[in-house]
Parts: structure tokens; C-alpha cells; sequence
């Protein structure tokens, strides 16, 4: 009998060593697809990443609904990665209105490709311009929300300049002359001041809904886009009291 007890203590001590080691080497496997779940991104696209995810909620929620918590939930990494990358939500929100003005700067710029007329071609950036903020209102919106960027910022300074430099210059194109971004005329100023007060006020006007009276009263089919042409090819007319 204890033979048989000595035989069967050697049968449960060649046993464990196998039963530790299958466990061991489980552990490291567990933990290596643990840490690849929590680490999606390759070195130097998380910052692109946040700035997707920080798009994505803008739009979906406004800009209450953007904050750095909401942004790397939406990214699916961890609370401290916009901090890491951004600083605060100033700095998120500033890189994030950079983003939108070169999204802006690009469709200006290709606003024109189509074009086969002058006519054409003169309407074809102010059209734009109203499509991308029909297109993306919340990136539209924080672009011009001065009091929560900061402008110190090379990357949202160099977007902004480079969007008045494609004002100046089309402004200039249809003035038939050049326009220094640095310096400018009273006459150019005004130019360019109008132009923009123009587009934008309707932009804003159309993205808060309220053309919805003044193109209700015009003739059936009338849509904003024939509206804001007729705007920029009215003439300008002064009529001085008698």
C-alpha cells in the first residue's frame, strides 16, 4: 500500500511543473493582447486620431458636447491622451480650427477648377465657402469662435493668414490689381471687408435657419444658393437724399 501512496506522490509531482508552466506562459499571452486592445495606433497617428474623433463629436454634439474626456472616449484611448498632445481643451479646440481652416483653404482653392466663365469663376469661391459650412457647421463655427482659440499657436495662425490670403487674392483678381496681405488700401480694405461681411453674415444667417422667411417668400424652387447669387451680381446702387 505505500508503494502504491509513493508511486502516486511521484505521478502529482511530474503533474505540477507541467500544469505552472501552461499557466505562465498563458499570462504573458493574456497580457500582450491586453496592452495591443489598449494601444491601437502606431507611434505618430494618435494625434491625428484625436483630432478625427474631436471632429466627429463636434458635429454630433456641438462644441458643449467637446471635451477632452469626450474625445478619447470617441477615439478609444485613454483620458490622458488629448491632455498629452493638446494641453487643454483650448489647445484641442485651436488645433482643431486649424484643421477646419485647411479643410476651408482647400475647397476655396479648388472652387474655380470648374469654372468656364468669368462669371463663373467670381461666384465659385463665395459658393464654396457657404458649402463647406452647409457641409461641416461645427468645424465652421469654431473657426471663427476667437474668445476659446488661441491664435499663438503656429499651426492655427499659418491656417487662418493663409485663409485671408485667398480672400485678399480673390478680391484682387476681381479688382484687377494687386493686393499686399500686409498692407492695404482703404479702398482694398473695404473691398475685402464687404465681400466677407456679405458671405459670412449669410452663412450665418442660413446655418441658424433664418432665410427660411425670406426664401418662403420667393418664387417656387428659389433655393439659398440662387439667393446668394443674386447678392453678389446685384448692382450697387447709392441713393443720396434730395
Amino acid at each position: 500500500m505505500a508503494k502504491t501512496d509513493t508511486k502516486s506522490e511521484t505521478a502529482r509531482s511530474a503533474r505540477a511543473p507541467r500544469k505552472t508552466i501552461s499557466n505562465a506562459a498563458s499570462r504573458p499571452r493574456r497580457g500582450a493582447a491586453s496592452a495591443k486592445s489598449e494601444t491601437p495606433y502606431h507611434h505618430g497617428a494618435l494625434r491625428e486620431a484625436l483630432l478625427q474623433a474631436a471632429e466627429r463629436v463636434l458635429e454630433r454634439d456641438g462644441l458643449a458636447g467637446l471635451t477632452l474626456r469626450a474625445v478619447a472616449r470617441e477615439a478609444g484611448v485613454s483620458h490622458a491622451a488629448p491632455t498629452h498632445h493638446f494641453g487643454d481643451l483650448t489647445g484641442l479646440l485651436s488645433e482643431l480650427a486649424a484643421v477646419g481652416f485647411r479643410q476651408f483653404n482647400a475647397a476655396m482653392a479648388s472652387s474655380c477648377d470648374a469654372a468656364t466663365t468669368p462669371l463663373e469663376a467670381a461666384l465659385a469661391r463665395p459658393k464654396a465657402y457657404v458649402a463647406y459650412a452647409q457641409a461641416h457647421p461645427g468645424m465652421y463655427g469654431i473657426m471663427f469662435r476667437t474668445e476659446r482659440l488661441d491664435y499663438s499657436r503656429p499651426s492655427l495662425h499659418e491656417a487662418a493668414e493663409a485663409s485671408f490670403a485667398g480672400l485678399a487674392n480673390a478680391i484682387g483678381m476681381m479688382r484687377q490689381e494687386q493686393i499686399s496681405e500686409d498692407a492695404l488700401t482703404l479702398s482694398q480694405g473695404a473691398a475685402i471687408a464687404r465681400a466677407w461681411s456679405m458671405v459670412h453674415g449669410f452663412t450665418m444667417l442660413l446655418l441658424d435657419g433664418r432665410l427660411k422667411d425670406i426664401l418662403g417668400r420667393l418664387p417656387e424652387g428659389t433655393t439659398a444658393e440662387r439667393l446668394l447669387e443674386a447678392m453678389l451680381t446685384a448692382p450697387i446702387t447709392t441713393k443720396l437724399p434730395a
